[in-house]
């Protein structure tokens, strides 16, 4: 925003041809037009180019699972141990994986970059598998931002949890953030900190020491259905920060599983439907 208040201070935005100054409302058919310095133009390109660069992983074709594909948008199955977007300038993350599948299908180019970057849309923890939504283009963008921040986009989540969980439940708690641990902890009071959560879980095979559960999410806090498994009792697979040390070293010697049983199911989409993501082989190898 400071950028573009900088640009109307120096009368580079003209509106219909004529200088514009920011407090006009916008029409249909309204021109707006920014012209930018040659300067200005490299520094947001980056001085040699490597802002629009393509990455392409080697191994693009076992990672990048594609579950549905269309002009605008697309559904990738996400496996563990891989970022959803960088946390720092030398992660790779599923977005490079986006753009390296885009730019060996010529879908885009460097050029095409500079108009707008292909970006996944929502995130999923470093170790959660599962569905991930994408756009491709402005307009996919669009579409996926509003049915996010409308909740237009329900989730299943399947997971196996410590414990039997024999019937449905509607969970209700407060959920507290701690920032720079990047930890959370459930209460069951409500405090100043706190924000509420809700998360509906029902049994889909009950085993003798453990759940595979099903999982809505009403409220999309942060590591809340780990968190709030974790409160109730029931704590994830393989989960290092909520989970239960004897459980996940168990499951680590007997199955090799070292992250958390926790995938993202299904999304469903107005005009799409609903996409699933087939569980990863750690949810069949399981015993419960």
């Amino acid at each position: 925003m400071g950028f573009l208040y900088k640009m109307l201070r120096k009368k580079n935005i003209t509106l219909n041809g004529k200088k514009a100054s920011g407090k006009e409302i916008l029409k249909a058919k309204d021109t707006v037009c920014v012209f930018f310095s040659d300067e200005t133009f490299l520094k947001m390109k980056g001085e040699d180019g490597q802002q629009n660069s393509i990455f392409v992983p080697k191994d693009l074709e076992q990672k990048f699972h594609i579950l549905y594909e269309d002009e605008d948008i697309l559904a990738v199955n996400k496996p563990k141990n891989l970022l959803s977007q960088k946390a720092k300038p030398s992660d790779i993350s599923l977005n490079e994986y986006l753009l390296g599948y885009l730019s060996q299908s010529g879908q885009c180019d460097k050029e095409s970059l500079l108009m707008y970057r292909p970006s996944v849309m929502n995130r999923l923890d470093r170790n959660t598998t599962g569905v991930v939504l994408c756009a491709k283009t402005l307009k996919g963008a669009q579409f996926l931002s509003l049915a996010i921040k409308e909740k237009d986009t329900p989730k299943i989540y399947h997971c196996i949890c410590k414990g039997q969980i024999k019937e449905e439940l509607l969970l209700k708690d407060y959920l507290i953030k701690d920032e720079k641990k990047n930890l959370v902890t459930v209460v069951s009071q409500n405090c100043p900190e706190a924000k509420e959560i809700i998360t509906k879980v029902t049994p889909l095979k009950i085993g003798r020491e453990f759940t595979l559960v099903e999982v809505h999410l009403y409220t999309g806090r942060t590591h809340q259905i780990r968190a709030h498994l974790s409160f109730i009792g029931h704590p994830v697979v393989g989960d290092k920060k909520y989970g239960d040390a004897k459980v996940n070293a168990m499951a680590k010697e007997k199955y090799h599983i070292s992250s958390q049983l926790l995938h993202a199911y299904s999304v469903t989409l107005n005009g799409v439907g609903t996409v699933v993501a087939p569980e990863p082989n750690e949810f069949e190898i399981f015993e419960l």
